[in-house]
């Protein structure tokens, strides 16, 4: 039987003080907050987990790994009943999720799969690989609608960390779209720099992503026009675009190249509407929260969690029941619907 704590006995005693027991406390480790999107999952989570009587500890790593670790810990020594784990480096936690299988104490890894370990009970994420296959197709059709007459299209590749399991679903996803493309002759990467292990990027690093952009015009665009850049996620798009403007893409005659992107972050919409990033995926964090919170409450009242994927995230060592929701494609078209008439921003945040 697991050992409750004296400081999870002292938050069990705060929260008698407050007029009610909670159901449970569930301990949320982020990555970072250098990302709107891990803020808002954070948020979202406490705030579904206490409107259904859970009390919460919530934690960044900033991107951290040792510290990452250090707070799985800890909350596991606090007596968490259960634990929400979005990894910075998802082969790293074998040891923590050890400890929290013999403290009893089921593990939601969320929105990015942890692997090497069997003690992973649930995952909660969207169709990544879907993901990737959006970016991709957006990315073609703002080719065709901004560069018409041009054959082929000069595109350059850019990929999510290389520790962060998703990167490949994204990347694969959003090769299933362009490598016929490729192979047909009507999409060239003039760099020739292709593969996540050529084009990812650490930590989702928007200086990164910047600095190799840089690097790529200098060495293969001189006498060359980008037309497209497949980036992964919104913060390497503003890199991205940081760069391509430097060269003066966007102004006189050079066309800005269509930029994909991913999690609807507000510089990025800020810069749909500009002209300048085509498009992004949109991911509820709101919905990816309620999947989550109802893993654990099902976990921790003696139920089996809703699943509808048995079969995609091996793990390494187990496949992972995993609940999978759906991406949505945004660009200048549809933001309003998607992003303003859901409640997910306000007008007036994206203005």
């Amino acid at each position: 039987m697991k050992i409750k704590t004296l400081l999870a006995a002292s938050v069990a005693a705060l929260t008698l003080a407050s007029g009610a027991m909670a159901d449970g406390l569930v301990g949320i480790a982020m990555p970072t907050k250098s990302s709107a999107r891990w803020i808002s999952d954070g948020e979202s989570m406490v705030k579904q987990f206490q409107d259904a009587g859970y009390e919460t500890i919530l934690q960044y790593a900033e991107d951290d790994i040792p510290n990452q670790l250090a707070q799985i810990e800890n909350m596991i020594t606090n007596g968490v009943d259960a634990l929400v784990i979005a990894a910075i480096d998802g082969t790293t936690l074998s040891n923590a999720l050890e400890n929290a299988y013999y403290a009893e104490i089921p593990v939601i890894a969320y929105d990015r799969l942890i692997r090497d370990s069997e003690h992973v009970s649930y995952y909660a994420t969207f169709d990544n690989f879907q993901v990737g296959v959006l970016q991709a197709t957006s990315l073609v059709e703002g080719l065709e609608e901004r560069f018409p007459d041009v054959s082929p299209w000069n595109v350059e590749l850019f990929g999510g960390s290389p520790d962060d399991n998703n990167a490949y679903f994204f990347y694969d996803g959003a090769m299933s779209v362009l490598q016929p493309l490729i192979d047909e002759g009507k999409v060239e990467v003039l760099s020739g720099q292709m593969g996540m292990d050529t084009v990812g990027t650490l930590r989702w690093d928007g200086a990164v992503a910047q600095a190799r952009m840089d690097n790529l015009l200098s060495a293969h665009y001189t006498d060359a026009q980008v037309h497209g850049v497949l980036s992964p996620y919104d913060g390497l798009s503003i890199g991205i675009l940081s760069s391509l403007k430097g060269v003066g893409y966007g102004s006189g005659d050079m066309k800005m190249p269509i930029v994909s992107g991913q999690d609807a972050e507000v510089p990025s919409v800020k810069s749909i509407l500009a002209g300048e990033q085509y498009s992004t995926v949109f991911k509820d964090t709101r919905e990816l929260a309620k999947v989550t919170v109802g893993m654990v409450e099902a976990l921790l009242k003696g139920g089996e969690p809703e699943i509808n994927d048995t079969e995609t995230y091996d793990n390494g060592v187990k496949v992972v029941p995993s609940y999978l929701l759906v991406p949505h494609p945004v660009d200048a078209s549809n933001y309003e619907e998607m992003l303003i008439d859901s409640g997910y921003y306000s007008a007036d945040e994206i203005q």
